[in-house]
């Protein structure tokens, strides 16, 4: 199955990005791709007025997102804002379209892990979710994850023990030193965790695309790529926007598995014993 990422920059009209999302889906399906990843916050960037922009699952942008999937016989994923509690929202990856079956794809995640790290607060404004996802993808098993997910080990094992063969890391990756790098190394040591791939898929970098990002937000690096279940980097992006493309294979996951079976050797997940307290 041939995957798509997607790295773009979202601007502030939710209705200019879905016009970017319908043509770059058309340009990744006509190179046989029937996933189509976007990055987090593909609906309207950080920095803008998220509680505005926030909709239900069923309002007009993951409407229209479902029908532009549809329309290229794929699925999309991409990141939106739904309303939250107390006045926030909750920073949302949604899944829609059809699978390489033709069956209907129509789920959702929630980010559990908020970015209140770097000194950004993203729990001031976002509400946490509470759920892993992962859905059926033809013969694959897709886990959906992002951003400051990549960080927390435990996401991806208990994802892969659900069955995922790939994981989805949607991003708008904070800018800084060492940033890029650690962002590259977190998404490969996930792989390896999962002995899955990792798909991470994230906002362009601004100053290479000449776009205006809001200060003191999150707003992207760029260098997306796609990991194999080894570690294996076997797609990469630079700066600006950019379509990559990866093959991804269930039986590539199995032998990996086989060989390198460490979520059947994990010793310290489920019950522990423990000494000395």
């Amino acid at each position: 199955m041939k995957a798509a990422l997607v790295q773009m920059n979202s601007v502030a009209d939710p209705r200019s990005n879905l016009r970017t999302i319908a043509d770059r889906t058309a340009e990744a399906a006509e190179n046989g791709a029937s996933l189509v990843v976007f990055p987090e916050a593909a609906q309207t960037p950080f920095g803008t007025d998220l509680s505005a922009a926030a909709e239900e699952l069923d309002g007009p942008w993951a409407t229209c997102l479902e029908a532009i999937a549809r329309e290229n016989g794929v699925t999309v994923i991409a990141g939106m804002f739904r309303p939250g509690t107390n006045g926030t929202v909750r920073n949302t990856l949604v899944a829609r379209g059809v699978d390489p079956d033709g069956g209907a794809v129509a789920v959702h995640y929630d980010k559990v892990h908020l970015f209140d790290a770097f000194g950004h607060q993203e729990s001031e404004a976002v509400s946490p979710g509470e759920a892993i996802r992962t859905f059926a993808f033809g013969r694959l098993t897709i886990g959906l994850a992002i951003c400051y997910d990549v960080r927390f080990p435990a996401l991806f094992t208990a994802q892969a023990r659900s069955g995922a063969d790939a994981i989805v890391v949607s991003a708008s990756w904070g800018s800084g030193p060492g940033k890029i790098e650690q962002w590259e190394l977190l998404g490969r040591a996930r792989a390896l965790d999962a002995t899955a791939y990792v798909l991470a898929c994230g906002q362009a970098d601004p100053r290479a695309t000449g776009t205006t990002a809001a200060q003191d937000s999150p707003t992207g690096v760029g260098h997306s790529y796609v990991a194999s279940p080894k570690g294996e980097v076997v797609s990469s992006a630079e700066a600006g926007d950019e379509i990559i493309y990866a093959d991804l294979s269930s039986q590539d996951v199995r032998r990996t598995r086989a060989a390198i079976p460490v979520l059947a050797n994990s010793l310290l997940e489920g019950e522990v014993v423990v000494e000395g307290r």
